[in-house]
């Protein structure tokens, strides 16, 4: 064989292992990397209450979300002098209309001492929302059982602003009324949520609850 057929054959001979090579390294670059894992998102909330003719205090929430796991700790909630802990598992989905739904279960100390199922669920279309959150409180004393219901009809023109109309039923303020109803409104700055929400506007049993969260 002459020299130049001996060239070109080794110039093949190399730009072929040179394409095998390449489809090699192509195929392993394209391996999928592994998903990286769920963070943790937490919430804390502050909720300063007046009671008109009662005793005000604050209550709070701290919320840990993990995926789907989701962990919450309340003081003062049940009750004054009240602690409680929980863990839920949300679900949720819908595009036109979203929905999220969290069913609880946990237990109250303190000045409540009780097994507590509980609910949070929301809906959302366009700039509507709907937000309920209900417990049942279940001490040994049958008759101090009850439940709790807090709800939210929301309205949000822009971003930052969020307002409508809030009800709860509660005994924790001690008056007449189980059922308590009024107007809100709530303004967010980044991760900072300030709201106001006045039940009973213009009765003698007037109640405001300020709410001050942050999501870290």
């Amino acid at each position: 064989m002459t020299a130049g057929p001996r060239a070109f054959g080794a110039l093949g001979a190399f730009m072929a292992a040179a394409a095998l090579a390449g489809d090699r390294e192509g195929c392993c670059d394209a391996a999928p990397a592994a998903p990286a894992a769920p963070s943790w998102e937490f919430t804390a909330t502050a909720y300063p209450t007046i009671v008109r003719g009662g005793g005000d205090y604050t209550s709070a929430v701290v919320v840990a979300q993990r995926a789907a796991l989701h962990l919450e700790a309340r003081v003062n909630y049940e009750s004054v002098g009240a602690r409680s802990a929980f863990i839920g598992w949300t679900f949720g989905g819908g595009e036109e209309i979203t929905w999220e739904l969290t069913p609880l279960i946990g237990g109250a100390w303190g000045t409540t001492k009780a097994l507590v199922p509980g609910l949070e669920a929301s809906v959302g279309w366009r700039r509507f929302d709907l937000y309920v959150e209900a417990e049942y409180v279940r001490p040994r004393e049958e008759s101090s059982r009850y439940l709790y219901a807090w709800s939210e009809l929301g309205y949000r023109p822009v971003e930052w602003l969020r307002f409508g109309l809030a009800a709860q039923r509660t005994h924790a303020y001690g008056a007449e009324r189980d059922i308590l109803r009024g107007p809100f409104a709530q303004l967010s700055w980044r991760r900072i949520t300030l709201g106001g929400f006045w039940f009973n506007p213009g009765s003698k049993e007037q109640v405001f609850v300020a709410s001050i969260g942050a999501a870290f």
